[in-house]
């Protein structure tokens, strides 16, 4: 495992190389290796935004001679149009993309650390958009959510579909409870990422997250999972009854 001083260091390295390849503007750090360094760990990967001149995005993505003259590259995988999954020989995970100066209007991403840029650079683009509000989901509509997940599951269950079952039961109803999280527990200080609320869930709401090893109790136990799941909603949400008295029939049948 690498340092966070390692991390950082490798990030600027790179900001080097984009540097002398002379078609770069500017590395933009994201998440830990971004404005969150203080979470930064061995586990960290490099999660960045290289930002190029007009017209040479594709030289960028096409050839990852900029990366592979930092260190040599072990795995690269093509994973967006924009960019990259890739890990360097000596186990630097990274995930990147390549964009132009244009494009950043229309991608969504949270605050970010420029890392290296040329003296004439436009900064103001990496500053992300601002989006109008998301509809807000109410309570409710992860309670049904969470409920119907449940319901829907169990059936796929009942027909063998195990895996399709413990996906709709031990993800997409988990996910819905995860967001009723705040109806239930103060959450505690901890660095909150708006596109996935499990991160650091089990810092933010620890109450809540010991519950999460009877919700997920693996391929062969999502009727377990499901009325630990189902349990735990009517403990603490006003649940219709005749939607959990179907849950409970299809977890009893044998």
């Amino acid at each position: 495992m690498k340092t966070p001083q390692e991390l950082l260091e490798r990030l600027n390295t790179i900001g080097a190389s984009l540097q002398a390849s002379e078609n770069a503007l500017a590395l933009l750090g994201l998440g830990s290796v971004g404005t969150e360094t203080a979470r930064l760990d061995a586990y960290s990967d490099l999660d960045f935004f290289a930002i190029v001149q007009t017209g040479f995005k594709a030289r960028y993505i096409d050839n990852l001679d900029w990366l592979s003259n930092v260190q040599p590259i072990a795995y690269a995988f093509r994973n967006t149009v924009d960019g990259y999954k890739m890990l360097f020989d000596d186990g630097i995970f990274c995930e990147f993309a390549v964009f132009e100066p244009q494009e950043m209007a229309n991608i969504p991403f949270s605050a970010g650390r420029i890392v290296w840029k040329m003296t004439d650079f436009d900064e103001s683009i990496c500053n992300p958009r601002e989006t109008p509000p998301a509809s807000p989901q109410t309570a409710a509509f992860h309670l049904g959510e969470a409920l119907t997940n449940l319901y829907v599951g169990m059936g796929r269950y009942r027909r063998g579909e195990k895996l399709s079952a413990a996906r709709f039961i031990q993800s997409y109803a988990v996910d819905h409870v995860v967001q009723l999280a705040a109806q239930i527990e103060s959450a505690q200080p901890a660095l909150v990422d708006q596109y996935n609320l499990e991160r650091r869930f089990e810092q933010r709401f620890p109450n809540m997250a010991a519950y999460l090893p009877i919700f997920v109790q693996g391929y062969d136990h999502s009727t377990e999972s499901a009325l630990a799941i189902l349990t735990f909603l009517e403990a603490n949400f006003e649940v219709n009854a005749a939607i959990a008295a179907q849950i409970r029939e299809l977890c009893a049948e044998t």
